[in-house]
């Protein structure tokens, strides 16, 4: 039974500040437009290292064991924004916090793309991570300046915005590594940033929150949280398990497609992210089995899915069952582009159910929630990153694939010794 309170949660005070201040500004599909646009350029520096880090890597001077630091650094800054940065939106004047935070990352990022050595590298892209968390306070204002009868259908579409620069990330990455180098991407987000949010700043309403608890209380409410909701932590602990192996997947590929007998450049990584973004597809169909009661079995399906996704792209790697890679590169890309369509499509099912179940509950801390179901499961990117990269160097793609297959086979055992209600909310 849950009998400790949980303050009120920042959308429900947005809307009554809303509703004192009057109607907010028109929003109108250009300004939704620019909303999504500044979500999917925030949350593209979170992921585009993972393809260029055999590049930084070699540039700056790091052991080819650092990669997997490097690509985890951003998604574990934007982890700890969340938990961080996130709540001053509880407490500080939006517009003013949304606009200095991007700020402040596109700061870091040109400072990313200048960076003299790997120490100054690895603090801008851990510092811009954390500033990309203002894609949390940004989402909330499009809804608080959307009319109440397209809220669910603008938020929806900023959203969009989010989906699109986690899945363009890696393949713009690859095209600007290949063209003009790895600085040239930090420039871009640097440039595209800094555009964005003076383009916000003329834009976003002026909302300054209701008096509410203290910034520590807000933080404490969050593992308050954590420790009533038995949904929010099962469901939040398979999302990290599926971005482990979706980032260990996309931060190894990109090492083993620059060796024979595939040998292929970061063009070739790029069109093979671009693949994957395909499996956003499934996004819509996994909602909707949500909606229609089936989240259990689309929930093991998608489990089951990483785990054969997996197995596939072993296969196409390092060979197996009579196959040959070295002997049918041709072949074996495709299996391995094949790969990438199902664990992409897989995670992002898992996902969508997870945070449907999530949402279905306590709509009074529904924000808070949110934070910390997208906090833990990018920790668990994080960790899959590094862990993808140390495995590569100790065991090469085969060791690879093993992890990944048994990420897929963890995330099933632990839904089915689950409660029954973390998928019949």
């Amino acid at each position: 039974m849950r009998t400790s309170p949980v303050p009120p949660d920042a959308a429900a005070r947005r809307e009554s500040a809303c509703a004192a201040a009057g109607s907010p500004a028109e929003l109108t599909r250009g300004r939704v437009l620019l909303f999504a646009a500044a979500v999917a350029v925030m949350v593209m520096n979170l992921f585009a290292v993972q393809t260029a880090a055999p590049s930084i890597a070699g540039s700056l001077g790091l052991d080819p064991a650092a990669i997997g630091l490097i690509a985890m650094l951003p998604q574990l800054g934007y982890a700890c924004g969340l938990v961080f940065v996130v709540p001053l939106a509880d407490r500080l004047e939006n517009r003013r916090l949304a606009v200095t935070v991007i700020a402040l990352c596109a700061c870091c990022m040109a400072g990313a793309a200048a960076a003299p050595g790997a120490a100054v590298f690895t603090a801008c892209i851990f510092l811009g991570g954390m500033a990309s968390s203002a894609i949390q306070v940004l989402v909330p204002l499009a809804a608080l300046m959307a009319p109440p009868e397209r809220r669910g259908a603008i938020v929806g579409n900023v959203m969009s915005g989010l989906l699109v620069g986690v899945l363009l990330s890696r393949p713009l990455a690859g095209l600007l590594d290949a063209a003009w180098g790895w600085r040239a991407i930090y420039a871009g987000f640097a440039a595209a940033s800094a555009c964005l949010g003076f383009a916000l700043s003329r834009l976003l309403p002026t909302r300054a929150p209701e008096p509410g608890p203290s910034y520590p209380a807000l933080l404490a409410s969050m593992a308050a949280l954590l420790r009533q909701e038995p949904v929010l932590r099962w469901r939040a602990l398979l999302a990290a398990l599926g971005m482990a192996g979706y980032s260990a997947f996309w931060t190894s590929v990109s090492l083993m497609l620059a060796q024979p007998p595939f040998s292929v450049g970061a063009e070739g990584v790029a069109l093979l992210a671009l693949s994957g973004v395909a499996g956003a597809l499934v996004a819509p169909y996994a909602g909707r089995a949500g909606d229609r009661g089936h989240t259990r079995r689309a929930s093991l399906r998608a489990h089951a899915a990483v785990a054969a996704s997996w197995a596939l792209a072993g296969l196409a790697g390092a060979g197996g069952l009579g196959f040959d890679p070295g002997a049918h590169t041709a072949p074996a890309l495709a299996l391995l582009a094949l790969a990438a369509i199902a664990l992409d499509g897989a995670v992002t099912a898992d996902q969508t159910l997870g945070r449907r179940s999530v949402n279905m509950i306590r709509p009074e801390a529904r924000g808070r929630l949110n934070a910390l179901f997208v906090g833990i499961f990018f920790l668990g990117g994080a960790a899959g990153s590094a862990g993808g990269a140390a495995v590569w160097h100790a065991g090469g793609w085969s060791g690879v694939a093993t992890l990944g297959v048994a990420i897929g086979a963890a995330m099933m055992a632990i839904f089915l010794a689950s409660p029954r209600d973390i998928s019949e909310p």
